[in-house]
C-alpha cells in the first residue's frame, strides 16, 4: 500500500499545505515506513513529518485526504533529469544507510551544501550574505526540535507507573524508539521550562539566534517562562507568546532590556529567586541558562543562587557558546562557581549544537550530570 513514490508524493502534498516536509524529513519517512506494520505507517509518518502542535492536529485530515481521496492520484512524481533516473529507495542507500558523499553530490538539491555548512557554522562567523538563509533554516529546525523535545520531556504524576506493554506497542510506530511512555494510573504531565538568556555585550553575536530558540521552545511548552538579563533581569514571557518569531523579535527590540551591557549573572539570579522562583519553579521544572559565564559579580553570589534554584527544580541546564572552542576551559570565576550545580553543560554556538539539546536532555534527564 505504501510505496516509496507515494510517500515522496505525500511529503510534497504536506509541503504544499505548509508543512516543513523537506528532503531530510522525506528520507526519514522512507527509512521509517518499511520498519513498521502497514496499519502503523500513518503514525510513523506523523512522528517524522509534524514539527509543531498545529501540524500534528492537521495531519489526520490531510492523511485521509491524500490516501483515500483524489489528492493521492493527482500527485505524480516530478520529472527528473535523465542522469537522475533511479529508484527512490536508492536515495537512502542499501539497508537504509545514508547516501555516500558521491551520491550526495549528484542529488539535485539546490543549496544543500550551504544549508549543511550553515548548520555547523558558529553564529559569530556567518557572513552577512548568508544571514537570511541562516534565519530561514533556523526557524524551521528550531521549530521541529522544540516540538519533539516538548513531547519527549514528560514526567508522570506521583503514583503513576510505566505500562511497559503499552509503551512497547506504541514505540512500534516510531521504529522502536520509545518517544512516549505509557502509564498505569494518572496521565503523565509535560515538564515545566524556565529559560534565562544572557543578552550582555559578550553574548551579542549569539543572543539573536538564542532568542529565536527560546521563542520556539516556549511555544511548545504549556508551562514555560523566559527571562533575559545583563545587569538586571527582565521577564519577556508575554512577548514570546506571539505566534510569529519576527514580530516577537521586533517587540523585544523596543523593550528596555539593557542590550550589550555588562553581566551580573549572580545578581540576576538573585532577582529571579526573590520575585519569580516561588511562582515558576516546581520539582518538575527544567531550568535552562544560556550564557558564556562571564560575570562581573562575586562568584559566591552566583553559587548561592544556583544552589537555591537547584533545590527546587528537576534539572539545571547551562548552554555556553564558548564551549565549542577547542581550547576552552570553564575557568572564569563565575563559570567555575556554577558548574557544581549544573546537570547538563553543553555548547550553544550553532544550529547543530542547539539541535543536540534534544539528545542531551532525553539521554540525561533522568541520569547523571552531562558536562562536555
Amino acid at each position: 500500500m505504501f510505496e516509496a513514490a507515494q510517500i515522496v508524493n505525500f511529503c510534497r502534498f504536506l509541503r504544499d499545505h505548509g508543512f516543513d516536509a523537506g528532503v531530510s524529513e522525506t528520507l526519514d519517512s522512507l527509512r521509517a515506513a518499511p520498519l513498521v506494520p502497514g496499519d502503523s505507517v500513518k503514525f510513523a509518518l506523523r512522528a517524522e513529518l509534524c514539527s509543531c502542535q498545529a501540524e500534528w492536529n492537521r495531519f489526520d485530515d490531510l492523511f485521509e485526504e491524500f490516501w483515500t481521496g483524489n489528492a493521492g492520484r493527482k500527485q505524480q512524481p516530478r520529472p527528473q533529469p535523465r542522469h537522475q533516473e533511479r529508484s527512490t529507495w536508492a536515495l537512502i542507500g542499501p539497508n537504509g544507510a545514508s547516501p555516500s558523499r558521491a551520491e550526495e553530490e549528484t542529488k539535485p538539491i539546490s543549496g544543500a551544501s550551504l544549508s549543511e555548512r550553515l548548520r555547523k557554522a558558529d553564529f559569530s562567523d556567518v557572513p552577512q550574505s548568508d544571514q537570511e538563509q541562516l534565519e530561514r533554516l533556523a526557524e524551521r529546525l528550531m521549530k521541529r526540535v522544540s516540538f519533539r523535545l516538548s513531547r519527549r520531556l514528560q514526567i508522570s504524576e506521583t503514583g503513576a507507573r510505566v505500562d511497559l506493554r503499552r509503551t512497547i506497542r506504541r514505540s512500534i510506530a516510531r521504529g522502536g524508539d520509545p518517544i512516549e511512555l505509557r502509564y498505569k494510573g494518572k496521565k503523565p504531565q509535560q515538564a515545566r521550562l524556565i529559560i534565562l538568556l544572557d543578552v550582555s555585550g559578550s553574548m551579542s553575536l549569539y543572543s539573536f539566534f538564542l532568542l529565536r530558540f527560546a521563542h520556539a521552545l516556549q511555544k511548545n511548552f504549556k508551562h514555560a517562562g523566559t527571562f533575559v538579563f545583563s545587569t538586571n533581569l527582565v521577564d519577556i514571557t508575554s512577548v514570546l507568546r506571539h505566534e510569529h518569531s519576527p514580530a516577537a523579535m521586533r517587540m523585544l527590540s523596543q523593550k528596555a532590556i539593557g542590550w550589550t551591557g555588562g553581566t551580573r549573572i549572580g545578581a540576576s539570579l538573585r532577582e529571579f529567586n526573590q520575585h519569580h522562583a516561588r511562582r515558576t519553579l516546581t520539582s518538575d521544572t527544567l531550568f535552562m541558562i544560556l550564557s558564556d559565564g562571564w560575570d562581573t559579580g562575586e562568584p559566591e553570589v552566583l553559587a548561592a543562587e544556583l544552589a537555591a534554584i537547584k533545590r527546587r527544580v528537576k534539572k539545571l541546564v547551562w548552554l555556553n557558546p564558548l564551549l565549542a572552542l577547542d581550547d576552552y576551559q570553564p575557568l572564569t570565576r563565575g563559570m567555575a562557581a556554577a558548574l557544581p550545580y549544573v546537570d547538563v553543560f553543553a555548547p550553544a554556538h550553532s544550529l547543530d549544537s542547539l539541535l543536540d539539546l534534544e539528545k542531551h536532555l532525553t539521554r540525561r534527564v533522568l541520569g547523571k550530570q552531562d558536562v562536555r
